[in-house]
């Protein structure tokens, strides 16, 4: 019996923390891509689930970093930020989507990536009793916050049948007399799915209607394709005054490790979340937030980035539909989101996408990562290792190839 056994916190399981035999998704991922490429040495795997870019951060924000880390001047705690990146990150808003009148200094606060962001937030908003609204499938941040702090979650369906967006009108009024949070991703993890102006002209209303603060998650905002602009929850009406939209650097400027983001929105929902941020982290190093403004004031990162992922999605659309998938390029993120097949023509069957998921890494070594929150969907993304044009077109060939012999049924 170990020490520790009877101490835990309810929160995480009390006396029955460690004793779960439940694997989370992406350890299952993690080890049937270890078995597979075990079994077959002889054979590359194709790794279409990752979800971090495969381009390193750009030179010019590497040459900064390198420039800052060793000047005295940076070496001190950076508590709640450092006012240049308060006032690049005003900038990089209004220049990118349009937002005009931010004060970098009551509306900005930046944060060591925006999952810590994404914890705090319920601290700052969440009291035993209250709910939060989260969309399923989605990133889990949030939600697992407002359970620790004794909240209760009400999850939301993203369906094709709405473009993959939530349908607050079915929300029960028992429900909504509870609820205190509304948590939005768009461009969305997994969907792809982009918002529109009037969905968050629709959001600013339900949210001013029923009380309900909005978080909008913008990890994702600005990698978007074929004419559709980067879009702000901020830029609706009224947006400010009811909710906060958090940045990150990590997927627009490839600086996923570097763990650097931002959160701008109402001043007062700002300042709670700077104070319980004061009380749990010292800032993030100077030498990085510097580097990171150097990344906002240079788009074109961002712009080139965009050009590679369009083109790469392109492909593999055009892969996956040959194949019988009923893929469509989305307007934004780095993700395709498809239904999973039914079986095979060899007598396969899939009763969920994590069971066709795991088929694939053992059978053909190409991973992808497995929905089953609201149907059976796989997501397969355009950052995959490939260091040119000519290395993607082989990858997405060879994928084609190995799906072709599977004889899948949809």
């Amino acid at each position: 019996m170990s020490f520790f056994d009877d101490k835990i916190a309810e929160r995480l399981g009390g006396q029955n923390f460690g004793k779960s035999t439940a694997i989370y998704k992406f350890e299952l991922i993690k080890r049937a891509k270890a078995a597979a490429k075990k079994e077959h040495p002889e054979v590359s795997l194709i790794d279409m689930g990752v979800g971090e870019p495969d381009w390193p951060a750009d030179s010019l924000v590497v040459q900064k970093l390198s420039q800052e880390a060793g000047k005295p001047e940076n070496r001190w705690y950076s508590d709640n930020g450092i006012p240049e990146f308060q006032e690049a990150a005003a900038h990089y808003l209004h220049r990118v989507y349009g937002i005009a009148g931010l004060d970098p200094t009551k509306h900005i606060i930046h944060g060591i990536g925006s999952k810590p962001i994404l914890a705090l937030l319920p601290i700052c908003f969440i009291n035993p009793g209250d709910i939060l609204l989260t969309t399923i499938p989605g990133y889990p941040v949030s939600a697992s916050y407002t359970k620790y702090l004794g909240g209760e979650v009400y999850s939301l369906p993203l369906l094709e049948s709405n473009s993959y967006l939530p349908d607050l009108g079915s929300i029960p009024q028992s429900i909504l007399k509870k609820s205190k949070v509304l948590y939005l991703n768009y461009p969305n993890n997994p969907t792809g799915a982009t918002a529109t102006p009037e969905f968050f002209k629709y959001v600013v209303d339900f949210a001013h209607r029923h009380g309900i603060i909005v978080i909008h998650d913008a990890a994702y905002s600005a990698l978007t394709y074929d004419g559709y602009k980067p879009l702000s929850f901020l830029s609706a009406d009224g947006a400010i005054d009811v909710g906060v939209e958090v940045h990150s650097l990590s997927k627009a400027f490839n600086m996923t490790g570097w763990r650097i983001g931002f959160i701008c929105g109402d001043p007062k929902a700002v300042q709670a979340y700077a104070t319980v941020k004061d009380n749990t982290d010292s800032g993030q190093f100077r030498a990085i937030q510097k580097a990171a403004i150097t990344a906002l004031s240079n788009i074109s990162i961002t712009e080139k980035t965009v050009e590679k992922y369009s083109r790469r999605f392109d492909a593999l659309v055009k892969a996956l539909s040959d194949v019988g998938f009923n893929a469509k390029k989305p307007k934004g993120s780095f993700y395709c989101y498809v239904k999973a097949p039914k079986g095979t023509t060899h007598g396969d069957t899939f009763n969920a996408a994590s069971e066709f998921s795991d088929y694939l890494i053992r059978k053909s070594l190409i991973s992808t990562v497995p929905w089953d929150d609201a149907g059976a969907y796989v997501r397969f993304s355009v950052t995959f290792e490939a260091d040119s044009v000519e290395k993607e077109i082989e990858v997405l060939d060879e994928m084609k190839k190995r799906l072709e012999k599977l004889g899948l049924k949809f």
